[in-house]
């Protein structure tokens, strides 16, 4: 009889260890499921900033593209206009052979 209850309260008291140990797992997992979810949120606000930012470079380099076209056309209608002014002469300057 003894033996029994020497047994039971063994078994009891690796019983309180094993529910403490299962207590302790839980609130780790709570912490690292509170901070994968923390992360995923930190994650999706870079996502969103880089999202905008891409978004407004690619609108300057358009403004910027368009910009240099428009140089790039202006350019080309005042070397027209030069031409027709001086049809007789050499553009690099030079007298003709």
């Amino acid at each position: 009889m003894g033996e029994d209850t020497a047994l039971l309260d063994e078994l009891r008291a690796r019983i309180r260890e094993l529910e403490d140990k299962v207590e302790a797992l839980r609130i780790s997992r709570r912490v690292l499921m509170n901070l994968i979810d923390s992360i995923e949120r930190e994650k999706r606000e870079k996502v969103l900033r880089l999202e905008m930012q891409n978004e407004k470079l690619q609108k300057n380099n358009c403004r910027y593209a368009r910009a240099i076209m428009y140089r790039n056309v202006r350019i080309t209608q005042l070397e027209d206009q030069l031409r027709l002014l001086t049809p007789n002469k050499n553009m690099s300057g030079n007298a003709p052979t």
